[in-house]
């Protein structure tokens, strides 16, 4: 039996098909299995309704069935139903912080690299003071100045984690600049905006994607850390930093379901974008497709 009947045979297992594809493919079989999770977690999170959220002094701390997977809370709220929206809704933060975080590193990295040398010093300093400065205690601070809630948590997020994705962005522009098909088009009489489009922007655009989505599980982390902490989200509307910082207080009586499920879930959301970040990183760069 040759290759081709092999590949082709009915009786080939996924498992089997995976293991012959290449690294993109795996690629991009992973990265439809993370985008699946999300949409379904969105969905999810949009088909429940708000009764789980209601007090049920009846059901009260109830440990985790059928009928309540991750348990209820000392109010006898459903602490699946909390643990999902609280996710999409610390999802949409992070997803706000990090699109806001791209674009400050997108556009100070781009001046950087082309409005000359005192723009491009200008730029580094702040670069190095802000990630000379201790993470959480400039995000604490940024979140204190805006009053907290969503919008606090979305400033310093942005403030705070734009450093990376710039330097990135600025050190692909350099390099570009002096790149032979670059100067090959200025002699040919092509205008910087037309170079822009055609040469740079195809370039940089994987790397600000790519960049956008690694700063996704920072942005959620971040988020949940400061509410935890007291600096972030109103307690009024369930996130993972609150349900954590609620369960603290009853983790020495026994239940330990209010903090390990929903820190569980935290852990698995942000991990699978770090996973889809590398395997996006893994589909743009050829010289990686084997791997």
């Amino acid at each position: 039996m040759n290759g081709s009947s092999i590949m082709h045979s009915p009786s080939t297992s996924l498992a089997d098909r995976l293991r012959l594809m290449d690294g993109r493919g795996r690629a991009a079989w992973t990265v439809g299995l993370c985008c699946l999770y999300f949409a379904s977690l969105t969905v999810t999170a949009w088909l429940m309704d708000d009764s789980g959220l209601s007090t049920d002094f009846m059901n009260r701390k109830l440990a985790p069935s059928l009928a309540y997977p991750f348990g209820t809370d000392w109010l006898g709220r459903d602490m699946l139903v909390r643990t999902v929206k609280g996710l999409c809704r610390s999802l949409g933060i992070g997803l706000m912080a990090a699109v806001f975080s791209s674009f400050v590193s997108a556009g100070l990295g781009i001046a950087a690299a082309t409005l000359g040398p005192r723009v491009d010093a200008a730029v580094s300093g702040l670069i190095d003071l802000v990630m000379a400065t201790p993470h959480l205690v400039l995000l604490i601070l940024v979140s204190f100045a805006c009053g907290g809630g969503a919008t606090g948590v979305v400033v310093a997020v942005t403030v705070s984690h734009w450093p990376r994705l710039a330097r990135i962005i600025r050190a692909e522009v350099l390099q570009l600049r002096q790149a032979e098909f670059i100067r090959l088009s200025h002699r040919m009489g092509r205008s910087p905006l037309w170079i822009a489009r055609h040469h740079m922007l195809p370039h940089v655009l994987p790397q600000f994607v790519i960049g956008l989505i690694l700063l996704f599980p920072h942005a959620i982390l971040h988020a949940a850390g400061l509410t935890f902490l007291g600096f972030g989200l109103s307690p009024h509307n369930p996130s993972i930093g609150i349900l954590l910082a609620e369960s603290m207080r009853h983790l020495s009586t026994g239940y330990w379901w209010l903090a390990v499920l929903p820190g569980l879930s935290l852990v698995v959301t942000v991990k699978l974008f770090d996973v889809l970040g590398n395997r996006l990183r893994l589909i743009t760069e050829p010289r990686t497709s084997q791997v």
